[in-house]
């Protein structure tokens, strides 16, 4: 599925030594990877789990939404209203993602220790493929996002994956994504048995201080944790 896709540009930033995990982080729509590139120090990660973050470019492509303009794009926006079910295109950009897992898992980072975050259209393709991958990963961020196609996870749901801690903030004045639709998608999941820890902040379709600081603190947890 993944050979006919060529692997995804990316901007890097790696540890001093060997890295020992990786956050591969997903950007907007109209965005590139450098779009959080300035993130990482934000963080207050511990420099002793040796993370290499990985930004990935979104091919270009036209999204109808903005009058077919092409731009770097996980899938199309056909319109407000059906948000998210460029199923085509959100199967091809989970297949060139899930080729980035396996190059970190080719340079020596497990799956167990690979983080999945995103911010909106970055976030809902770390849900969708995350939630599908077959290799246990260390968790999911999920910012300003949703979960598309949320009606045929049941059936393909990766059984690896059930207990993957998610993180999913929003903002409550959300105009782009709205707060109901990320909030609706953390309820679907639960009810699912999914882990969901949720956060809300004073924001619109945008990042906080607060919520990088959160962001962090999950990342601290979740990466030293011994694993399995």
């Amino acid at each position: 599925m993944t050979s006919a896709n060529p692997i995804l540009g990316t901007v890097e930033q790696a540890p001093d030594g060997a890295a020992q995990a990786s956050v591969i982080w997903l950007h907007g729509l109209g965005a590139d990877g450098n779009d959080f590139a300035s993130l990482p120090p934000q963080l207050g990660v511990s420099p002793e789990l040796a993370v290499r973050y990985v930004f990935p470019h979104a091919p270009v492509i036209p999204v109808t939404i903005n009058m077919g303009t092409p731009m770097p794009a996980w899938y199309d926006i056909t319109s407000l209203d059906a948000r998210g079910q460029d199923e085509a295109g959100i199967r091809q950009s989970a297949a060139s993602i899930e080729m980035l897992i396996a190059r970190e898992i080719d340079r020596g980072v497990p799956a167990s220790r690979i983080v999945l975050a995103g911010f909106s259209q970055g976030a809902a393709m770390a849900l969708f493929t995350g939630l599908r991958c077959e290799s246990l990963l260390a968790g999911l961020v999920v910012l300003s996002g949703y979960l598309p196609l949320h009606e045929r996870l049941p059936k393909e749901a990766a059984e690896s994956n059930q207990q993957v801690p998610i993180l999913q903030a929003h903002g409550r004045h959300d105009d782009v994504v709205p707060r109901q639709l990320g909030y609706g998608s953390a309820e679907l999941l639960r009810a699912a048995g999914y882990q969901v820890e949720w956060h809300e902040y004073e924001m619109a379709h945008e990042v906080c201080f607060e919520e990088v600081q959160e962001i962090g603190r999950w990342l601290n947890r979740v990466f030293g944790e011994e694993s399995d």
